[in-house]
C-alpha cells in the first residue's frame, strides 16, 4: 500500500489523509464491528496516530466496550451517517476501509474475533484465523 491515501465518507461532509504505510489491516468479526457495519465484519486499516488527519469536516464520536482498548471510539459522518474511524490509541486509528478513495488498497492480514463470526461468513482460507486478538 502507498505510503499517501486518502478517503471520506458518501457524502464528502468528512475527509481524511494519511502519510504513512498502515501498521497492519485486518477483518474484525467482533458483535460490535457487525451491529455497526450491518455486515459479517468491519475491514480495518490501522495506522499510526501521527500520520492520521481530519482535513475537512467534524466527525462525531460514539464509544462502545472494547476488550482490548476499554472503550472503542468509533466515528462517523454527522451527515450521511458512515462509518468511518474505530481502534483510535496514543498510537494507532483505525480506518473502515469501505471509506478509502481507493478500497482496492485494501489486503488484510488476519480475522480476528471469529468467535463471533457468523456461519454465513465465508472468511478467505489463506488468512489466519483468531478466535479474539492475534498475539502482539
Amino acid at each position: 500500500m502507498s505510503t499517501n491515501f486518502t478517503g471520506g465518507c458518501v457524502c464528502g461532509a468528512i475527509r481524511y489523509e494519511v502519510t504513512a504505510k498502515p501498521m497492519t489491516m485486518f477483518n474484525c468479526h467482533c458483535r460490535d464491528c457487525q451491529r455497526t457495519t450491518g455486515g459479517a465484519f468491519t475491514p480495518v486499516v490501522y495506522v499510526p496516530a501521527k500520520a492520521f488527519k481530519i482535513t475537512k469536516g467534524s466527525p462525531r464520536y460514539y464509544s462502545t466496550p472494547s476488550e482490548m482498548v476499554g472503550h472503542n471510539k468509533r466515528g462517523f459522518c454527522p451527515e450521511c451517517g458512515s462509518r468511518l474511524f474505530g481502534g483510535e490509541t496514543e498510537h494507532g486509528q483505525g480506518i473502515t476501509a469501505s471509506s478509502l478513495d481507493d478500497p482496492g488498497l485494501f489486503k488484510p492480514k488476519v480475522n480476528m474475533w471469529t468467535t463471533d463470526a457468523q456461519p454465513w461468513d465465508h472468511m478467505d482460507p489463506n488468512l489466519p484465523k483468531f478466535e479474539k486478538y492475534p498475539p502482539s
